[in-house]
């Protein structure tokens, strides 16, 4: 296994964690921690995507990452909500 397989399989395991745990109900899916699991997912899915140069998955986990940020500065600012 070489580094750009290690950093996808650490972004994509960020993106599967905040889903599961979205899924079963562990983790709001407006926390900040679901926002933020889902960023630095998407961010190192996108950077090990480029590592390959495979553009379609570096658009789509960079737009991924670009969203989660997104959700991750709008959305709650109560401390409370970082779980489930």
């Amino acid at each position: 296994m070489n580094y750009n397989d290690i950093v996808g399989i650490i972004g994509v395991g960020l993106i599967l964690l905040a889903y599961f745990l979205s899924t079963f109900r562990l983790l709001k899916n407006n926390s900040r921690l679901f926002f933020a699991l889902n960023a630095v997912g998407g961010g190192l899915a996108s950077y090990a995507s480029l590592l390959i140069n495979y553009w379609p998955f570096v658009i789509l986990e960079g737009t991924w990452f670009i969203v989660s940020l997104v959700g991750l500065f709008r959305g709650s600012r109560d401390p409370a909500d970082a779980g489930a």
